[in-house]
């Protein structure tokens, strides 16, 4: 076979050659030491969470060792793709923080190593495929569908691998002659490359998450171009990673399976392999057992799930953090004012089995996070989030961004902060009594007859004093506590609950139930000095009216 005249056949208008390719893609001038990595996703529409903890891993690789992250679109399979899929995906990663070097963007591309986009990158391809056919690595295949519909039940029915390998490989060793007499015919063709392997064999590999890995040999001819002159993703990746110079390949564990093939693939096309990082999935636990996250049974899966529930950025980012790497968690007690990306991120230190997604641990997480913030980066996000998701909240936020920002500061600051939100969504449960039409009706313990919380309230407005502080407010919530035989000793009412009838505490309640609506809320006088002393009295008055 002459395989030079073969590669003229199947690809005349390849003039290039694969060495003045590369020369267009220079190698990049970067510290030691320095990881280029890339996300390569399919523009499904759906972005999920795996994509950001791949997105994650990737970042923190690359900037944390002075390196660079881009953007490759892998847009060869047309049928899955989505119209406007690719901005959604590059919207959705930016929100979460994952910034990109260079690559694609919605509005084309940034950077000296594309396209970016692979359906753009065909000839860039042909020059490689070219080579391979002239080495005799490659060839041309007419299977029908048809024929490969019964090579796989042949398969089938002697219980063999499926795969186009070995007696079933019918192009592998045809004449030109045979070739070109289908080209002639004009019958579709599909590139397949030539594997010298053989399931016999085994190989050692070294994986950064999986560690040493024994891998069986690739013996099946796989398709490099589709009938459209398209590449599979197994050539498109091989090239582009090449051009693009990508140091660490950083994706699923599910493609450990074509591993042995783009080995294979790296060597014959004369590519250095780059450093592979095989992350485990996340988990979740389905009853006693675990499963992976699914897109039908699990809408915590998609990333658009956190945003509409409300979780800051950091939130998520942060407990993703904390599954990732083990110590992260250590770092953050040692760190507790630190950014997330300050932390020293380890591949090495991934559970190769892959990450548990625990929701509990994500709100505590989360609690812990917006603990943290200042009240004026509280207001800011929440605003942000209640205009997506409450118009109407966010109008009452945002009509007196001072108030509502003196609400989310109590409590806040200090070393053992408030935590009241894990989420957004828990803003208005929280802080709406601040709001006249927030206020609900206060429903009092039905312990107590309905004169009695009278005379409490009544009393606490003939000593209320909005200019008391929070020491003297105090004391003449006491005083009418005793004067109305109530008790401030805690211990000698649990000692004889029959001798009092009731504490401080329940003094306390009816007078927050009667200004908040609730039995809980965050510190009753500052509540009181935010809502000031007409809206107090009102509510209090209020409140003496329903009962009365």
């Amino acid at each position: 076979m002459d395989y030079k005249a073969l590669a003229e056949i199947l690809f005349p208008d390849v003039t290039m050659t694969p060495d003045e390719v590369q020369a267009q893609f220079p190698r990049r001038v970067l510290p030691e030491g320095a990881v280029v990595t890339r996300m390569a996703p399919s523009p499904t529409g759906f972005v999920h969470l795996g994509n950001l903890v791949q997105g994650m891993i990737s970042e923190r690789m690359a900037h944390q060792s002075g390196g660079v992250l881009f953007l490759r679109v892998e847009d060869t399979d047309a049928k899955r793709e989505v119209p406007g899929a690719v901005e959604v995906l590059i919207n959705t990663l930016k929100h979460y923080g994952i910034s990109f070097d260079e690559g694609a963007t919605i509005d084309g591309d940034a950077g000296n190593y594309g396209p970016y986009r692979q359906r753009q990158r065909a000839a860039i391809y042909h020059v490689f495929a070219k080579k391979l056919v002239s080495e005799g690595k490659a060839y041309p295949c007419f299977c029908t569908e048809e024929e490969l519909t019964a090579m796989r039940e042949a398969q089938e029915a002697a219980k063999e691998n499926f795969g186009y390998y070995g007696k079933y490989a019918i192009w592998r060793d045809r004449s030109i002659e045979d070739i070109q007499a289908q080209i002639d015919a004009g019958n579709p063709w599909v590139l397949r490359f030539r594997s010298e392997g053989s399931i016999e064999n085994q190989f050692k590999f070294d994986d950064l998450v999986k560690g040493k890995l024994t891998i069986t040999e690739n013996d099946i001819d796989n398709v490099l171009l589709k009938s459209d002159g398209i590449p599979t993703y197994h050539f498109a990746h091989a090239v582009d990673d090449e051009l693009m110079r990508t140091t660490h390949v950083v994706r699923g564990d599910e493609w450990l399976p074509s591993l042995p093939f783009h080995i294979q693939l790296f060597k014959a096309l004369g590519f250095k392999l780059p450093k592979y990082v095989h992350i485990g999935p996340l988990m979740k636990m389905d009853g006693t057992s675990k499963r992976k996250l699914s897109k039908r049974k699990d809408p915590e899966l998609a990333l658009t799930y956190y945003k509409a529930a409300g979780f800051p950025v950091a939130s998520v980012c942060e407990y993703l953090m904390t599954v990732l790497n083990s110590n992260f968690e250590d770092w953050r007690k040692a760190n507790p004012d630190a950014d997330h990306t300050t932390f020293k991120f380890s591949p090495k230190k991934l559970n190769p089995a892959g990450s548990l997604f625990d929701y509990a641990k994500l709100t505590d997480v989360s609690k812990n996070v917006i603990s943290r913030m200042t009240a004026e980066d509280v207001y800011t996000q929440l605003v942000e989030w209640a205009q997506e998701f409450d118009a109407g909240f966010a109008e009452k936020l945002a009509a007196d961004p001072a108030y509502a920002t003196a609400i989310l500061a109590i409590g806040r600051g200090g070393k053992k902060p408030r935590k009241d939100l894990a989420t957004w969504v828990e803003a208005k449960p929280y802080m709406g009594f601040f709001y006249d039409e927030y206020l609900e009706k206060p429903v009092f313990d039905a312990r107590f007859e309905k004169a009695v919380i009278i005379d409490a309230l009544n009393r606490f407005l003939e000593k209320f004093d909005i200019a008391d502080d929070s020491n003297t407010w105090f004391a003449k919530v006491k005083e009418i506590t005793t004067d109305m035989g109530f008790t401030t000793d805690m211990k000698a009412y649990k000692a004889d609950p029959s001798a009092f009838p009731g504490t401080v505490a329940d003094i306390s309640t009816f007078i927050r139930q009667a200004v908040t609506g609730k039995t809980n809320s965050p510190d009753l006088y500052t509540v009181m000095q935010i809502l000031g002393y007409e809206r107090t009295v009102a509510r209090i008055k209020t409140a003496i009216g329903d009962l009365t």
